[in-house]
């Protein structure tokens, strides 16, 4: 199994719309970036988890996890000149997209903030709070993984 985090803006899709949908599974669609679209084409797969950060919002943090229920598969939206992610460039018999069907596994306790992760020594060298790093989908190590969920309990507040 691999560990993954996935950002997305909640007032585009955010948690509480993943809970709203059928099973609270939903493809996650609309990715640009060929290095995200390469880890979810060729890496995710069916079991993995994936932590659902909120990600252009104050503060931005991890609130859920997600287990990947769908491995990569073409991205139809953007085939779809009707669609936000449409790519003229794109193609079905060669598709340049690719996306992964996630499901929510559970909320967390507590938004665990980027400020918070940033502060932890063991978290030092996790590609999200990395300078630059603008990644939407990315791994997680397996000591990052349990590291961030024993914080989900813990108090913000020494």
């Amino acid at each position: 199994m691999h560990y993954w985090l996935m950002k997305s803006e909640p007032d585009v899709f955010g948690i509480d719309h993943l809970a709203e949908r059928p099973r609270q599974t939903e493809p996650w669609d609309g990715v640009r970036n060929y290095q995200a679209r390469n880890m979810m084409r060729d890496q995710m797969q069916v079991g993995d988890l994936a932590f659902f950060y909120h990600s252009n919002t104050k503060p931005p943090g991890i609130v859920g996890i997600v287990e990947i229920s769908r491995a990569g598969y073409p991205d139809h939206t953007a085939f779809d000149p009707n669609d936000p992610h449409y790519d003229p460039k794109s193609d079905p018999d060669n598709p340049r997209w690719f996306m992964v069907d996630v499901t929510l596994q559970r909320r967390l306790a507590r938004k665990i903030t980027l400020d918070e992760l940033k502060t932890r020594p063991e978290l030092a060298e996790m590609r999200l709070v990395q300078k630059g790093n603008r990644l939407s989908v990315m791994p997680v190590e397996p000591d990052e993984w349990q590291a961030i969920l024993a914080l989900e309990n813990k108090s913000v507040f020494p």
